[in-house]
């Protein structure tokens, strides 16, 4: 997501400075390294990461970064701790004492909410997170929550349902299910898809995501919540149908491990109604992004 944030903004004349915690990881943004400033800092090193905001002194914040994998965030459940929560209020506490005024927007998740009580998903639904990945990033939006209310911080949250596309992580399915199952299916490997894929999720394109994030910067309310999504059942048979058409990929339906069972959120329908008044509104079906997908593959 990062990377494709960094073109819009550019495009649009911002100056752009992103924090990396391995500068030599470049390349999803080889194309545009003359074109911005990347400066090595590990979100987990607090005092490093205070001293550079201070000292460049940004206008707007995007907190993208984060470990986004439920599976991680068991197996190493401090340093989801670090990087998902601590490097929020690391950054709040900075701009708290700040000298400058800089609008932060914080990306949260779907996880967050758990499994749904009731659908579409609203900015008021009930969160009860399966994961300790979704319960670092409710707490990071809390962080936010009341930072805004007792300094009056200039803070925008925005949740992400099930975003894919080019450049997106595509290695394990813990972190990005469906640029997974896309570039399996593009190897020609078999892919597997649990309960007889008859389970929806509400799928977003990522060129739909940044064209979202440029419409929160520039008009989204701060103290607000905001959910990113299609506002469409996007049901996981009819991805996988779409993958053996547009490939030679091979699709299993199998049954869900005892892992998944206990922390999958289950079917997820979001209403985006309350980004839409702000003048945003999605584009891209599911079968035009995953041919984008493969393209770029």
């Amino acid at each position: 997501m990062g990377s494709h944030l960094c073109d819009s903004l550019i495009s649009d004349g911002h100056q752009v400075i992103i924090f990396v915690r391995d500068p030599n990881k470049n390349q999803n943004i080889h194309h545009i390294l003359d074109k911005i400033t990347i400066e090595n800092v590990d979100i987990t090193n607090s005092t490093l990461l205070e001293e550079k905001i201070l000292e460049i002194e940004p206008n707007v914040i995007f907190h993208l970064a984060g470990q986004t994998s439920h599976k991680l965030s068991f197996d190493n459940p401090f340093y989801d701790l670090d990087v998902n929560t601590k490097s929020t209020l690391t950054i709040l506490e900075t701009l708290r004492k700040a000298k400058f005024v800089c609008r932060f927007i914080l990306g949260s998740t779907f996880v967050v909410i758990g499994r749904p009580q009731s659908l579409p998903i609203t900015e008021t639904s009930q969160c009860n997170p399966t994961s300790i990945y979704g319960a670092n990033r409710l707490t990071s939006e809390y962080y936010c929550k009341i930072f805004n209310q007792l300094y009056d911080l200039d803070i925008l949250i925005f949740r992400i349902t099930n975003s894919f596309g080019p450049r997106e992580q595509s290695l394990t399915p813990t972190k990005n299910a469906i640029n997974f199952l896309i570039h399996h299916a593009f190897e020609g490997k078999e892919i597997t898809i649990y309960n007889q894929g008859k389970f929806f999720r509400d799928v977003i394109y990522i060129e739909d995501v940044i064209s979202a994030l440029n419409v929160l910067m520039n008009k989204g309310k701060k103290g607000e919540l905001y959910w990113i999504s299609s506002n469409k059942k996007t049901w996981f048979h009819e991805i996988g149908k779409i993958l053996e058409d547009k490939t030679n990929g091979i699709v299993i339906y199998g049954d869900a491990t005892e892992y998944n069972k206990k922390v999958d959120v289950g079917n997820f329908l979001v209403d985006n109604s309350k980004l839409k008044l702000l003048g945003w509104n999605p584009k891209i079906s599911i079968e035009d992004g995953i041919s984008k997908t493969i393209e770029s593959f």
